[in-house]
């Protein structure tokens, strides 16, 4: 047989058979997603899977040092995973690697230098990796690690005891070899850095392209303020550099990273950008950009507008995502925060029970909280938009001390001033809630929830056509937004104002589509209908709202969101002309 050196890594579940009582399905399911985590890192690092039973596996790598660096990102990478996973269902791999002669049988390996990493994986803590001295010969001085000595150990079937090292994790789960001061901790809230662009066109005329489009993000999304971003100086030491995404998550102390590249090709430019959780390597999101590149400081605004209103919707998505998967004990106020946002948008009176729960909790958790206090504020409005409060005058009430609470705490907070502007239009003070949502704009220029809120309140106090251009605007900006379909109902009903019935129908249908369960949708669609004459139409829009809310046209019988009473009335005319009962 032919023999060969080899550098081998052994890794094995701890507790299988625990994991497996307890959930076959679930076991099975989350060690076929590690078995691939593992499987394309021993790709990455040149190693060669060649045996796997059960739930070990055994592989081969030309370098101990590729062995090594491979068995660290695994128990990194693994570790990340079971974050999201409930303790019942985490898992665990040990690893042991070793350097030594072993015995080529087709694809197959043996001997004893295979066996003595089967022996050092079972010396190894969950979690942990050991080596052996043959390896830590060839690795010392080549990985910024550490390693405990833990001297010669006897082995089953192995003739000679064997020196025998461990690989040193610190309390985070990091293996590097570096002080506490130089890992920073992430702060509760999810945090980013925009990593130079690269400039992919070989064209060093075009650096300055990509770095002033890597500096406007930065900019558009510090506008946000309800996440903290990295400054330019600490990103860009970074350019030129290919880097890991999760050392920059620890050297940065940020948990989401923002990359991308320029390439220009004759007139045209293209831009790739992707979002990556930097705790576990995962990408969030991604887009391609292609533009003509005449004007290029125009196109340079235009993108960076477009990928900074794409990205702050997918950071909100993916915290709400990591938020649910925590238990209740581990939560947060940030995560209390999320999860209650999350049921809030559920349009429903359960979910605004659960909502407000949230809500208390993570004021409960952090008493200083201005965020939390607005949601507060916007679940007792929201009983009043779904006609579930017992009192819609305490409602009022409860909700503008919440609002007054968040913005005296978090006066930087687009979003209190938001819910506040919220209340004072529930109160019928039109221009001070026009006030307050300029505000919330000022603080927060890019947010398509607010350009929507504003063009809303503009209509409602009286000016018509600046409110449909803006909310025109916070259309383009974000067509994505989850809550769409109110924004679209607000810019149906504005259009039906201005006499535009046919750009109302169009819309509302759009709102319908979107979300065929809200009644206000078909309702403004039955009214818009109907000044078009279009009775069958209407009728059955009328019905529709009818079977998701029985009473809904009753209810709105003194239905008064304009301060002037002849454009209230106009609303309610088409459902005269229609034939439906008002």
């Amino acid at each position: 047989m032919e023999r060969r050196l080899a550098a081998i890594l052994a890794a094995d579940v701890v507790g299988y058979s625990r994991l497996m009582g307890a959930d076959e399905e679930a076991t099975l399911s989350t060690l076929d997603a590690y078995r691939r985590v593992i499987d394309g890192l021993i790709g990455s690092h040149r190693g060669r899977v060649f045996g796997t039973a059960g739930d070990s596996v055994i592989a081969e790598f030309a370098s101990p040092v590729e062995a090594v660096r491979c068995a660290v990102e695994i128990q990194q990478q693994i570790e990340d995973c079971n974050r999201v996973l409930p303790e019942r269902r985490i898992m665990r791999f040990r690893i042991g690697v070793n350097l030594g002669d072993v015995l080529v049988k087709g694809k197959d390996l043996l001997g004893d230098g295979v066996n003595i990493a089967a022996r050092l994986e079972g010396l190894s803590d969950p979690g942990g990796i050991c080596i052996s001295g043959a390896v830590f010969d060839q690795v010392e001085g080549k990985i910024d690690l550490n390693f405990d000595d833990l001297g010669a150990q006897e082995m089953k079937n192995i003739a000679k005891p064997m020196r025998v090292y461990r690989v040193r994790f610190d309390e985070t789960g990091s293996a590097k070899g570096v002080s506490a001061s130089d890992s920073l901790t992430l702060p509760d809230k999810p945090s980013i850095a925009v990593l130079p662009f690269t400039n992919m066109s070989g064209d060093p005329e075009q650096e300055y392209f990509a770095d002033g489009l890597t500096e406007d993000i930065i900019t558009a999304l510090a506008a946000w303020r309800s996440f903290p971003v990295m400054a330019r100086n600490s990103a860009f030491v970074y350019k030129g550099r290919a880097v890991d995404s999760k050392q920059v998550g620890r050297e940065l102390g940020v948990r989401y990273i923002l990359e991308g590249s320029v390439r220009k090709t004759g007139n045209r430019v293209r831009i790739t950008a992707q979002l990556i959780d930097a705790s576990t390597g995962h990408h969030v999101w991604a887009e391609r950009l292609d533009r003509d590149i005449e004007g290029v400081f125009q196109l340079q605004d235009e993108l960076t507008l477009r990928i900074a209103t794409t990205v702050e919707p997918q950071l909100r998505q993916a915290e709400r995502e990591r938020s649910v998967s925590k238990t209740t004990e581990d939560l947060s106020a940030w995560d209390c925060y999320l999860r209650g946002r999350s049921y809030l948008h559920q349009m429903s009176e359960e979910g605004n029970v659960s909502a407000r729960r949230m809500f208390e909790r993570a004021i409960e958790l952090d008493s200083t909280y201005g965020e939390a206090f607005a949601a507060l504020a916007h679940s007792h409005l929201r009983d009043i938009l779904i006609e579930v409060a017992e009192s819609r005058e305490n409602s009022i009430a409860e909700a503008f001390a919440a609002a007054c609470r968040a913005v005296t705490l978090s006066d930087a907070s687009a979003y209190a001033h938001s819910i506040l502007a919220q209340v004072h239009l529930w109160q019928n003070e039109h221009r001070l809630a026009v006030a307050e949502t300029e505000r919330a704009v000022e603080l927060n220029p890019y947010n398509a929830d607010l350009l929507h809120s504003l063009g809303n309140r503009l209509d409602l106090a009286g000016d018509g056509e600046a409110g449909i251009a803006k909310m025109e605007e916070a259309q383009r900006l974000y067509p994505q937004d989850p809550d769409l379909h109110l924004a679209m109902t607000f810019l149906a009903r504005a259009y039906l104002n201005a006499r535009q019935y046919e750009h109302a129908v169009e819309v509302a249908q759009k709102a319908v589509d979107r979300r065929p369960d809200s009644p206000h949708a078909h309702y403004i669609l039955a009214m818009s209908l109907g000044h078009l004459g279009r009775r069958d139409e209407a009728r059955a829009a009328f019905d529709a709202c009818e079977r998701l809310h029985p009473g809904f046209a009753n209810k709105r019988a003194d239905w008064q969101p304009y301060p002037e009473p002849a454009k209230n009335q106009h609303l309610r005319d088409g459902l005269h002309k229609a034939g439906l009962p008002v």
